[in-house]
This record gives C-alpha cells, sequence and structure tokens, in this order.
C-alpha cells in the first residue's frame, strides 16, 4: 500500500497574514479571542498548519494500522461556517471534568475532536479557556514531549 502524504503540516504562512485574509470581521475578532486564550494556555506562538489551521506545539503520533505523522497539540480555524477549535477528543481521567465544562459552555456542537462555535457570544469564554487547557493537560499526558 502506497504511504499518503499528510496535507496538514506547518507551513512558512504568516498567522497574522491569515487572520488578515478571513473575509468575515467578526471571524477575525474571534480568531484574536481564542489566539489569545491559547497562547495564555500554551505559552507558545501559533504556526499554520495546513492552509486555515491555527495551531500550538506538536506531537508525533502512531495509530495501529501503522498511520503515523505529526499535529499540532492544540488549534482552532476560525472557519466560515463555525469558529472549530481542536480539542483532544477522550480526556481519559478528566472525562468527567470535560463533560461538566461542556455543560456550563454555551451554544456549540462537537466531532470526535472538534469544537463547533458560531460565534463567541453563544458561549462562555472563563468556560472555553478550561476547556483549551484541559485539552492541552490531556494531550501533554498521552504524548510526553
Amino acid at each position: 500500500m502506497a504511504k499518503t502524504e499528510i496535507k496538514t503540516k506547518t507551513t512558512e504562512v504568516s498567522v497574522a497574514d491569515f487572520v488578515a485574509a478571513v473575509p468575515s470581521e467578526r471571524r477575525r475578532e474571534e480568531a484574536a479571542i481564542v489566539d489569545a486564550i491559547h497562547r495564555r494556555v500554551t505559552g507558545l506562538e501559533p504556526r499554520m498548519w495546513g492552509p486555515s489551521i491555527i495551531g500550538y506545539g506538536s506531537y508525533d503520533y502512531l495509530y495501529d494500522s501503522g498511520h503515523s505523522g505529526t499535529m499540532c497539540r492544540a488549534g482552532f480555524s476560525p472557519r466560515k461556517a463555525a469558529m472549530t477549535l481542536y480539542l483532544m477528543g477522550d480526556h481519559g481521567r478528566h472525562q468527567d471534568q470535560a463533560d461538566a465544562l461542556f455543560a456550563k459552555l454555551g451554544k456549540y456542537k462537537t466531532g470526535k475532536a472538534c469544537l463547533y462555535v458560531n460565534k463567541l457570544a453563544d458561549i462562555d469564554l472563563d468556560v472555553l479557556e478550561k476547556l483549551v487547557a484541559l485539552s492541552w493537560d490531556s494531550m501533554n499526558e498521552r504524548y510526553p514531549a
């Protein structure tokens, strides 16, 4: 079986340039808020991952199938339909804490490891920051540096 090239990897695109090119003024403003949350939680400067993910840190993974790669430990994308945050899908021993935070977050949708927010005004930003921190801690436990 041929190995496929991983599309989501770091690029040299400037995060500031990417955010400045986001068509929606509201999404640009929300991106600044979500970026500030991630910087506080991670202590890291962001990098672009692929064409549209603003990511913080990285980790190497290896699936049982043999597929492996590198991805950002935390990140988000100011997409047209929703602000998409990439969070740990399984918080392991912290799952009860994650569930309690999600119950207080506000209006959102989730995917396997994504949080979709139509607008930040619909959620509690303090709870969001706690979720980002919990996800960051869970990632660091599962994938030590």
